[in-house]
Order: structure tokens, then sequence, then C-alpha cells
């Protein structure tokens, strides 16, 4: 009843136009040639989850497949790049009742989110672009912000 034939849903333009004027990503890190959000962008050709994210950009944007499996793999990409100095801010699925959640996003023994991530709620259910219908979960964002002393606002992109 839940499922979808597809794992990928494309961002709503203005969810990400939103964000893209905070951040100014300059890359988006899971996409295709139809959905790219940014000029430069990694498909699942490209395999995001084994390259390094720091040495193409500084800033990216997330929005992963939503299959458990691949979600929990970039969330898990996401913190990690966030310890070598990448920003990383994800659109994603509100399942705060997964180990994936508390494991990478949520420190339920302190109450809080996880150090360097920040959590913002969305009211109601996307639309997401393309979909006749909205999603039949609730979604988020979560913020991966770089470790300060790997990130300076002189960094520029390489």
């Amino acid at each position: 009843m839940f499922s979808s034939s597809s794992d990928e849903w494309e961002t709503p333009q203005h969810i990400f136009d939103a964000l893209h004027e905070e951040f100014d990503f300059t890359y988006d890190l899971a996409a295709n040639h139809n959905n790219a959000k940014c000029k430069n962008y990694f498909t699942k050709e490209d395999n995001a989850l084994v390259r390094d994210w720091a040495t193409v950009a500084t800033r990216g944007w997330l929005n992963p497949p939503y299959s458990r499996r691949l979600c929990k793999q970039f969330i898990q990409k996401a913190a990690e790049e966030r310890l070598g100095g990448f920003l990383t801010v994800a659109l994603l699925p509100a399942r705060t009742d997964t180990k994936m959640f508390h494991q990478y996003i949520y420190d339920k023994d302190k109450w809080t989110p996880r150090e360097g991530v920040e959590i913002r709620l969305l009211a109601g259910r996307l639309k997401f672009s393309g979909c006749k219908n909205s999603a039949p979960f609730p979604s988020m964002v979560v913020v991966f912000r770089p470790q300060k002393a790997f990130f300076s606002e002189d960094n520029n992109d390489k």
C-alpha cells in the first residue's frame, strides 16, 4: 500500500529553491540526467557512495533514493563527509523510529540532534515533482554541517 515502483522522488522545486538560496549548493549528490538540481551532479552510474564528495565541492544537495538500504547508505555517507569538511543538506523521509535515524541524525541519550546535525521537520506531506499524489510519508530536511576545524567561509569549491 505504501510502496512505489521507484525509490527516486524528484525534489519539489520550491523546496530546493529555498534551501539553495540559503546554502548555495554546488553539487547534486543523487540525481539523474532528468532531475538534477545543480549543474554538477552524481548519477547512479557515478556511484556517489564511493566518491569523496569534498574533492568536487564543499556544499551538496541530497535527495537520495528512498529505499531503506540506499537511503541509509547515503545518510551514513553524509555523516562521514561532514567529518571531512563537507556540508550536506538532505531531503529525507521523516522515519524517526529507525535505527538509522538514531545512529546518524539524532542522539536519543541526549535528546538532541547529533553534533553538527540540524533537523527541520516539514509540515504535511510533500508532493514530489511529477507525482499525482502526495508522498505516503512525512519528510524532513537534515543539515549535516562540516566540522568547524575543516570549514571556513574562505574555502572555495574546487
